[in-house]
């Protein structure tokens, strides 16, 4: 009895639990369905394949006989920019290499690299020229870059000037007058003849044809302009002698950099001649004026030279550390795309989507660009692959302009089907179809005359309202279209009938 109550117990459990798991996963299944259909997308509308200013709010057909495509906007798709916006899937960016970085405030380094000559430092350069007439007997020194030490012996010359100088000091001394001797050592003093060359004159008291003229400094000569046997007068630049113990760095800074530099300003000098050295100082002085033709301001720098390894006419690059800036919004340089017109950066939105806009740039520093305009803190930037995402993102932008300024039409000529016929200039002509433009929903048609507009018989292209069937239209075919103006002092066939009816 046990035995056979304990097999109906275990039968009736048996079928207890096959009905309520049967009832439970029909409940999860129907669940399921419910939320599926729940997040299943709904269309906006739908447009026209090859049209997107043709929508309708149900599925049917194009005006070239095409199916609408359903419209699902933006629905979970992240942020929508509107014009301007496109979004590529993550396998492109990858195979772009697309890389961003952020808009983020930082200090910019104001480092301006240009060019460099050196020369001699002008407070020890100095010019030789003679202040008589005469001719160059002997020439000591042969070429320009020969050094020289001071007291060693340039040139010698003959000068009837100073032989008569020299009887002048003769004749007073024969006449042991002290002021007219005083009077004649003077006068061949202000000649530059040497003092060792007057005291000869009184010790022998005779008369030299030729003087010698001596180095006044150690140094270099420098712009040699005479050779043996060339007669001189003063004004003539016979050479100049210059020191390589100090030397002058001229550089050159554009005029829109010249705010960022001052007198003490930190300089750092290289010179290809001499790998891996570097010389370090300060700016000395700023020219005053500007160059007019390449648009720079000079700047100056002194270095000591005590082995000589710069020599004047060497080309340097030169970098010049300006002032820091308090922290401004900025941006890395590679990001800014530069045109004639404007500065655009390609703005990363997420989520796939990218925009190009524009932005004002102000300061450059060695890696980042500052930001005037255009941009916030946090916004993610394109850095790389910018230029191609670039002209995606301006070709739509381009279109969407295109298609906006064609909805506003449609919605002038919808908004002029709404309102009373009579309110609206119009006239009726017999026309035939010359051909069917779709795209632009437009017909070309030869008309008739229209008498009140004193319009003759003509061919014109007419935009077709919306509230006509474009569908029906046909080459060659007749019809009586009515024409009305718009307020833009526009024309379109706002009704039409069959040709056989009258007017």
């Amino acid at each position: 009895m046990k035995f056979s109550f304990l097999i109906i117990g275990i039968f009736l459990g048996g079928i207890i639990t096959f009905f309520g798991y049967y009832t439970w996963s029909k409940q999860i299944q129907n669940s399921t369905i419910s939320s599926e259909k729940s997040a299943e997308k709904k269309p906006l509308y739908w447009v026209a394949p090859m049209d997107a200013n043709y929508k309708r709010d149900k599925p049917g057909k194009s005006p070239m006989g095409m199916d609408l495509i359903p419209f699902y906007g933006n629905q979970g798709s992240g942020p929508d920019e509107g014009a301007g916006t496109i979004k590529i899937s993550s396998a492109v960016i990858n195979n772009l290499g697309v890389r961003t970085s952020l808009v983020e405030f930082k200090t910019l380094h104001s480092r301006i690299d240009t060019v460099g000559y050196v020369n001699f430092d002008e407070n020890y350069l100095i010019h030789i020229h003679p202040r008589v007439k005469g001719w160059i007997e002997k020439l000591y020194v042969k070429a320009s870059g020969d050094p020289v030490k001071k007291g060693q012996a340039l040139y010698e010359i003959y000068s009837p000037e100073m032989v008569n100088a020299q009887e002048e000091l003769l004749l007073a001394l024969d006449r042991k007058n002290p002021r007219l001797i005083k009077a004649a050592k003077n006068k061949l003093l202000s000649l530059q003849v040497p003092s060792s060359a007057i005291q000869e004159v009184e010790k022998t008291r005779k008369v030299k044809q030729t003087v010698t003229f001596y180095s006044p400094q150690d140094g270099i000569v420098d712009n040699l302009k005479i050779r043996q046997g060339f007669y001189v007068q003063p004004g003539t630049t016979i050479m100049s002698i210059g020191s390589l113990k100090k030397v002058w760095i001229s550089a050159e800074v554009f005029e829109r950099q010249a705010s960022q530099i001052a007198i003490g300003t930190a300089v750092d000098m290289t010179l290809e001649y001499l790998p891996g050295t570097k010389w370090n100082g300060v700016v000395d002085y700023i020219y005053p004026t500007l160059d007019t033709k390449t648009r720079t301001i000079k700047v100056r720098v002194k270095f000591d030279n005590k082995d000589e390894l710069l020599k004047p006419g060497m080309f340097a690059q030169v970098a010049l550390h300006g002032k820091k800036s308090p922290k401004t919004l900025t941006i890395l340089k590679e990001a800014v795309i530069r045109t004639g017109n404007s500065n655009r950066v390609v703005l990363a939105l997420g989520e796939g989507k990218f925009k190009s806009i524009n932005v004002e740039i102000g300061r450059y520093d060695e890696k980042y660009a500052q930001i005037l305009s255009g941009l916030k803190e946090g916004e993610r930037v394109v850095t790389s692959a910018q230029f191609l995402l670039d002209s995606e993102s301006s070709k739509t932008s381009d279109f969407k302009r295109m298609e906006t300024q064609k909805s506003e039409e449609s919605k002038t000529i919808a908004s002029m089907d709404s309102k009373p016929k009579d309110t609206l200039p119009k006239e009726w002509a017999s026309a035939t179809i010359i051909k069917i433009i779709a795209e632009d929903n437009k017909i070309k048609v030869k008309h008739s005359a229209i008498k009140n507009w004193k319009w003759p018989e003509m061919t014109m292209n007419f935009v077709v309202a919306d509230s006509i069937d474009f569908t029906q239209f046909k080459e060659n075919m007749s019809i009586d279209i009515e024409i009305s103006k718009t307020k833009n002092n526009k024309y379109i066939i706002s009704d039409i009938r069959p040709s056989s009816e009258k007017k």
